[in-house]
C-alpha cells in the first residue's frame, strides 16, 4: 500500500519539498508555467469563475494565475504565503478561501479573500488555532457551511466566522469534499479508501466497494463526484447514487492530488499529481495531456 504522510508532501516529493522550502518562486509578475512548476509545488486548483481562461493555482509560495492562452503565470497574492486547503466560493468569483502558513512561519487560520486572491484576511483562528486546514471545502449546497481539518474535523455554519469541532477526522485522511446537493453530506479520500458521511462528519461509511488508497476527491457543482483511487485511476459518480465509473487509468506511476472542473464546461478539467505535473482534459477526464512540459 502506498502511504500518504501528508496531503501536500507525498513520498516522491520529500526531497523536492525540502528544496522548495529554501528556493521560493520568484515574486515576478509574469513567468512561464514551466518555471513555476520547477520552483514550487501545487496545493490547490480552481478555474476562475469570472474568466475560464484563467486557472488559479495555490502553491507553497502564494496564489498564482495561469493564463491558458499563453501558458504564462502571474503571481496574484501580495504575500507569498503557503496556501493550504485552497477553496473557491461556489458562486462568487471574487471570494476565495484558504488556510496554511505565512512565509515567516506559524499558521494562518481560516483566510478569506474578496478580491480574487490579491489580499487575504484571517476571518477566524478556528478551534485550537490559529488553524492550518490542510483539508478544507465549502458546501456547494449551502456556501455558508465550510468544513476543515485541524485537530479533528471542524465545521462552520456562518461562512467561516465561527467554528465547532465535529469529532475526529477519518483515519489516514488525504482529502475531503462537501456535497453539491446536501450540506450535511461529506466525502473523504483516505489511505483505506473512499468514505461518505450523511451527518456532517460525525459518522462514516464506505463510499466504494474497493478498499484501496484514494488520493483525491472533489464534488463538482453539477452533481458529479470525482475521485482518484490507486489501481483504479480517475473515477466518477453521480450524487447520491455513488455508482462509480472509471474514466481513465492511464497515469503511469502518478496519482492525482488536486482536481478542478470548469464550472462553465464540465468536460474541461485540470489536475495535478504528486510529481507536480499539471494536467488537463477536454473530454471529461477520459484523456489527459500535460501542461508546461519542457
Amino acid at each position: 500500500m502506498i502511504i500518504f504522510p501528508l496531503r501536500y508532501v507525498s513520498p516522491m516529493l520529500l526531497v523536492a519539498a525540502a528544496l522548495f522550502l529554501v528556493a521560493p518562486a520568484q515574486a515576478q509578475r509574469d513567468m512561464p508555467l514551466t518555471e513555476l512548476l520547477r520552483s514550487t509545488h501545487i496545493h490547490g486548483l480552481a478555474v476562475d469563475r469570472a474568466n475560464s481562461n484563467r486557472l488559479l493555482i495555490a502553491t507553497h509560495h502564494g496564489l498564482h494565475v495561469l493564463r491558458l492562452d499563453t501558458a504564462t503565470v502571474e503571481l496574484v497574492s501580495e504575500r507569498p504565503d503557503d496556501f493550504m486547503g485552497f477553496t473557491p466560493h461556489p458562486t462568487d468569483a471574487t471570494r476565495l478561501y484558504a488556510s496554511g502558513h505565512p512565509a515567516r512561519g506559524g499558521n494562518l487560520g481560516f483566510l478569506a479573500s474578496t478580491d480574487g486572491g490579491k489580499t487575504w484576511t484571517m476571518q477566524s483562528p478556528g478551534i485550537g488555532g490559529p488553524v492550518d486546514f490542510h483539508q478544507m471545502d465549502v458546501s456547494k449546497a449551502d456556501p455558508s457551511v465550510i468544513y476543515g481539518v485541524h485537530g479533528g474535523l471542524q465545521v462552520s455554519h456562518d461562512g467561516g466566522r465561527t467554528w465547532a469541532l465535529v469529532g475526529p477526522a477519518p483515519q489516514g485522511l488525504i482529502d475531503i469534499a462537501a456535497s453539491s446537493t446536501d450540506a450535511a453530506r461529506l466525502y473523504a479520500a483516505t489511505q483505506q479508501g473512499l468514505l461518505v458521511s450523511e451527518d456532517s462528519g460525525r459518522s462514516w461509511q464506505p463510499a466504494h466497494l474497493l478498499r484501496r488508497p484514494a488520493s483525491m476527491i472533489e464534488a463538482a457543482s453539477d452533481g458529479w463526484i470525482y475521485a482518484f483511487m490507486l489501481g483504479s485511476g480517475l473515477l466518477r459518480a453521480e450524487e447520491p447514487s455513488l455508482a462509480w465509473q472509471a474514466l481513465s487509468n492511464d497515469f503511469g506511476d502518478s496519482y492525482l492530488l488536486h482536481f478542478a472542473a470548469d464550472p462553465a464546461n464540465a468536460s474541461r478539467q485540470f489536475a495535478s499529481t504528486q510529481n507536480n505535473e499539471l494536467l488537463t482534459s477536454d473530454d471529461g477526464g477520459r484523456t489527459w495531456r500535460r501542461l508546461g512540459a519542457p
